[in-house]
């Protein structure tokens, strides 16, 4: 089985382009589109995912430690079905780093995406759970813990070195 995915970088024009169309992009047109700090930008045919590794001390939510998809979107050309991203992202993201005891969380906003039966639905196929809400926006806050996460995997065009592989 291969990833779906290749590494990426947080200036990348073409991820720049995807990640513009978000509803959470902060500074639509700006060169850097990841938050600040460790990240691991992906992207493929349609579609970019960002997972940032943000430092305990500076996160202001009660899922501190846990990895976050601060970004995902695929676009209605990318051949790949969103939750299958969203597995292979994060089996890219076990490869890159060790898996912290609270797993990845993300945050959706319901009244800014399609309407649906529940908000989130892509990231509940690829096995996240509903864990609560935000404090302040009441954003949904959706969690993957890592006994269900996907083997770790590299990413397309990755070759594994034994002296730089973090986790």
């Amino acid at each position: 089985m291969s990833n779906l995915w290749t590494i990426s970088w947080r200036c990348d024009p073409q991820g720049r382009e995807i990640a513009d169309k978000h509803y959470n992009r902060q500074s639509v047109g700006h060169q850097d589109f990841a938050p600040p700090g460790r990240c691991l930008v992906l992207k493929c045919e349609g579609a970019v995912w960002i997972t940032s590794f943000p430092f305990s001390e500076y996160v202001h939510h009660m899922w501190a430690g846990a990895w976050v998809n601060s970004l995902f979107r695929r676009e209605p050309n990318c051949p790949h079905r969103a939750s299958d991203l969203i597995r292979s992202a994060v089996a890219a993201t076990r490869w890159k780093w060790d898996t912290p005891e609270l797993g990845m969380i993300t945050f959706v906003d319901a009244t800014k995406v399609r309407r649906k039966r529940d908000p989130g639905r892509c990231y509940r196929r690829a096995g996240f759970e509903h864990v609560g809400y935000t404090k302040k926006q009441k954003l949904y806050a959706l969690q993957l813990l890592p006994e269900d996460m996907p083997a770790p995997l590299a990413p397309l065009g990755t070759n594994y070195d034994l002296f730089s592989h973090a986790g």
